[in-house]
């Protein structure tokens, strides 16, 4: 798995651990709703830290507590 389709993997299964849809993650995090599901498309491949910041904040979790997961343990080579 790649690192924006892990990220993307974590932060569909936080807003479903805190009944959270895509609308509610965007205004919690102060971007916009087209910017949330934008990124949640498989074809975009950039995600800016800035926005995945803001999600985190958004979420009530540090960048830290984020990335504290299994699904980032094993990632593929991005280079090919």
């Amino acid at each position: 798995m790649l690192i924006k389709d892990a990220i993307v993997m974590r932060l569909k299964n936080i807003c479903k651990e805190k009944n959270i849809c895509f609308n509610d993650l965007a205004v919690r995090s102060g971007v916009t709703p087209s910017t949330v599901y934008s990124l949640m498309k498989e074809e975009r491949r950039d995600l800016s830290v800035i926005t995945l910041k803001k999600l985190c904040d958004g979420l009530d979790m540090t960048i830290t507590d984020f990335f504290e997961d299994d699904i980032f343990r094993t990632l593929e080579q991005e280079i090919k």
